[in-house]
């Protein structure tokens, strides 16, 4: 198989155009009951001269005006139509390699004649009539900023030129347009792009004061954010300054002038790109000329069948470069209050009126034809749907799909629905079964909870005594001493590793007694010394006590379930608890309350193959006892994400923190340093919880299988 690039087709294109028009031109001569043409082409010379190419056609009688002429960019052709003229050079095809200038392609066909400049690169063109000669002069186009093109040549007239109005809007695709209205179309128009601006100057033009101001247009988001309008002399000029990075057309349709700039597309590998224009782009030039004739232009240009309707009348100055072709087609329509319908590769034009007539009238003609045709019966066996809610569907509402005459009946034994309709509501009927009686996607949904505690306590405590058995005051007078740890002595009732009891003899002489506390009901362990002298007339007892606690602690609950695609589902786990209460008479009645694990979801699979999830989960649990019963420490989230397929998210947490430092202590004492800690009582407590949830939604296969019995 050959594959030809796009400019290899339009090649080919331009070529089997002109072929077929010379070959209707070699029959039309052959054809005795073709109508002889009243002009013709006699003779043909090509000059060229300080880079450009002169080409006068030199004619049998002279021309009105300047014939229709249409460039091509890709490949670049220049075409001109001679209406009610014939060839009267004796050759079709003449190769001039002048320049740009490659050959000279004269075609003939239905009394018409259409001379095809084949050129090497595109070239601007001017045609003028000198005589009975047509002067066609040809050179290149203004490469270098700042260059100016003259996109409409002035012509003088009898009236001045003036602008009478300035706009600006926004096009489908986000374009800015800046629309300028003129006094008449021969007013002459140069534009030029000057380093990231566009310059638009119009030659002794007259603006009237109200327009002379620098327009801001930032509201419409597009590339242009302001453009100026200035007098300079007897010249109007237009100053544009888009942003970012952009590109810019022209196009003139009788007294309005359009500036059209687009922000280019950053990324060109984009799989999705803006909708817009994607035709072949060429470039017209038109001088009041019949539409009729511009719309057979952009027939051959693309190789449509268009249908004119009769009433398609009027002429129009039409310029346009470089735009694609459906976009000049569109222009057309817009200008002259025309509309299009294609059908095929056939194409049909006429007025929007006489169109939205037309259509309305086959309309009340199919719904006549609707009211009187026979109606058929007919059932339809459904698989997976209930064929009762099908029904509603049908039936139910405001919009129903059965006709005025149409009624639907259902076997629910079967899951049969018969419908009783004309044929056309019967195949609406039967494409819609077939696209929403399938088997529904299964989605499993798996949640996990996690619940983590960390808590830490630590009590720190002192008790100290002091007895003097002589009454002397002096706690630690001379004599020996003794000192024991870990152990006791037999008269004061200490036991090695348990807490230190403080003898009776030594409980009315304790000057501190600050212990560490218990911790879950577990006593701190203790270390005690006692200090004497050798005659036991005088103690000093002190205990130090210290304990600390660490814990760490993890739940995970996993609830599943599986469900079908947009059905709620609800799976569950826990007690029921139950209350006592009292009614107005005085009853009393026993309700329950739960404190569950549940999980509640209703999924819905996307067409890219994610899942959107209406999630609600709770983790509740009995709670510490109150006078009128237990209570119920909940916790729970409501909400609705949007996950990818086997992924995971995490739709909730929740972190709490309890921390606690207590000091107890004797005043003054108790801030001494080192010494300070047999005079207080310190206890400290940290207690961390946190809460988390995730959800894994997984789309099932689509397939069912069955069990051999």
């Amino acid at each position: 198989m050959i594959r030809l690039s796009m400019m290899s087709r339009m090649a080919l294109l331009s070529a089997l155009v002109a072929a077929s028009l010379w070959i209707v031109s070699v029959a039309s001569a052959q054809d005795p009951k073709t109508p002889e043409a009243a002009n013709s082409i006699d003779a043909l010379d090509v000059s060229a001269n300080a880079g450009k190419i002169t080409i006068k056609l030199t004619l049998k009688e002279a021309l009105q005006a300047p014939p229709v002429g249409f460039t091509i960019t890709n490949p670049p052709r220049i075409s001109f139509d001679f209406p009610n003229t014939k060839n009267g050079l004796g050759k079709a095809t003449q190769d001039i390699n002048e320049g740009d200038l490659k050959a000279i392609r004269i075609g003939q066909a239905a009394g018409r004649t259409r001379v095809v400049l084949n050129l090497v690169r595109a070239l601007k063109y001017d045609a003028q009539l000198d005589g009975k000669n047509l002067v066609i002069t040809l050179e290149g186009e203004a490469q270098a900023s700042g260059t100016t093109t003259h996109f409409a040549d002035n012509k003088p007239t009898a009236q001045p030129h003036s602008v009478r109005d300035v706009d600006f809007r926004r096009g489908r695709n986000g374009e800015g347009q800046i629309v300028i209205d003129l006094s008449d179309s021969t007013t002459g128009i140069d534009l030029r792009q000057q380093g990231k601006s566009i310059i638009v100057e119009f030659p002794q033009t007259a603006l009237p004061q109200n327009l002379e101001r620098r327009y801001d247009v930032t509201d419409y988001a597009t590339a242009v954010d302001f453009f100026e309008v200035t007098r300079q002399g007897g010249m109007t000029r237009v100053v544009v300054q888009p942003k970012g990075r952009w590109e810019h057309s022209a196009y003139q349709t009788d007294n309005r002038f359009v500036i059209e700039v687009k922000t280019l597309v950053e990324d060109p590998n984009r799989l999705v790109q803006k909708t817009g224009y994607k035709g072949e782009k060429l470039s017209l030039n038109f001088q009041n000329v019949e539409v009729r004739a511009v719309l057979q232009v952009i027939a051959d240009f693309t190789g449509l069948n268009v249908v004119t309707s009769d009433t398609v009348s009027g002429s129009l100055t039409l310029r346009l470069k470089d735009v694609p072709w459906d976009q000049a087609l569109d222009i057309i329509l817009q200008s002259k209050g025309l509309d299009s319908r294609k059908n095929g590769s056939v194409v049909w034009i006429a007025p929007r009126e006489e169109m939205a007539t037309k259509e309305k009238l086959a309309l009340e003609a199919q719904q006549q034809i609707a009211e009187l045709e026979p109606v058929r019966t007919e059932s339809f066996q459904l698989n997976y749907m209930k064929a009762e809610v099908f029904q509603k569907m049908l039936t139910e509402g405001t919009q129903k799909m059965l006709s005025k005459r149409g009624t639907a009946i259902v076997d629910l034994r079967t899951n049969t629905l018969f419908l009783s309709d004309i044929e056309a509501k019967l195949e609406e009927v039967r494409a819609l079964i077939k696209r929403i009686d399938i088997p529904t996607r299964q989605v499993m949904i798996e949640s996990r909870i996690v619940e983590a505690s960390d808590t830490f306590s630590r009590n720190l405590g002192a008790r100290l005594g002091i007895h003097d058995q002589t009454g002397r005051g002096d706690a630690l007078g001379g004599g020996s001493q003794r000192v024991t740890i870990g152990g006791g002595l037999a008269d004061s009732g200490f036991h090695s590793g348990q807490t230190i009891t403080t003898p009776d003899f030594l409980r009315d002489s304790m000057a501190v007694n600050m212990p560490a506390g218990t911790i879950a009901g577990v006593n701190p362990a203790a270390f005690s010394m006692i200090l004497m002298n050798g005659a036991s007339s005088k103690f000093l007892n002190l205990e130090l006590s210290a304990l600390q606690a660490d814990g760490k602690g993890k739940v995970i609950s996993s609830p599943r379930v599986i469900t079908g695609d947009n059905v709620e589902a609800l799976i569950e786990q826990g007690t029921e608890i139950p209350y006592t209460t009292t009614a107005p008479n005085g009853a009393s009645t026993i309700t329950f309350r739960k404190a569950v694990l549940s999980l509640k979801v209703r999924p819905q699979i996307t067409p890219d193959e994610n899942v959107i999830m209406k999630l609600e989960v709770h983790k509740d649990t009995r709670g510490t006892d109150t006078p009128i019963g237990p209570a119920i420490d909940t916790k729970q989230v409501q909400t609705e994400v949007l996950v990818e397929n086997g992924g995971t998210v995490g739709i909730g947490g929740i972190y709490t923190q309890d921390v606690q430092s207590t000091i107890n202590k004797v005043p003054l004492l108790g801030d001494i340093p080192l010494l300070g800690f047999f005079f207080r009582n310190e206890t400290k407590h940290n207690d961390k919880q946190e809460l988390l949830i995730f959800v894994t939604p997984k789309v099932m296969k689509e397939t069912l299988t069955s069990t051999a019995r």
